[in-house]
């Protein structure tokens, strides 16, 4: 199994190292692997799940609901359905979010077409 230093997996990510030490203080990266000099590593895997983290930190998931999300999966599939449906009621909550942001910004585009309207006479 190839590994990537944290510099490398925040790259990859598109960012800091910091954030992703402050996601394994949260307690988002359980079990974080380390070389034999105490560096973290990070395998496809981690990469993926980390993957997963940001999506929804992006999404503005609250960190500690990512935490339960992160929890429930440490415990297995016993916890299948409760992922399943907060990953459902989560994309309602981004689903009203765009529509909402939708909305907004048309509503900035006619002050932007007023002020060019105004400014063009």
């Amino acid at each position: 199994m190839k590994y990537v230093s944290i510099s490398e997996a925040a790259a990859q990510l598109g960012i800091p190292e910091s954030t992703i030490r402050y996601y394994e203080k949260k307690g988002l990266l359980p079990q974080m692997e380390r070389d034999e000099a105490g560096r973290r590593i990070f395998s496809e895997n981690r990469i993926a799940f980390l993957k997963i983290i940001i999506y929804l930190k992006n999404t503005h998931m609250p960190i500690c609901s990512i935490r339960q999300y992160v929890d429930w999966m440490l415990e297995g599939d016993s916890t299948t359905e409760l992922r399943l449906r907060m990953f459902q009621e989560h994309k309602q909550a981004v689903l009203a979010e765009i529509a909402l942001m939708t909305e907004s910004l048309q509503g900035i585009d006619k002050k932007i077409a007023r002020y060019t309207n105004y400014l063009s006479k």
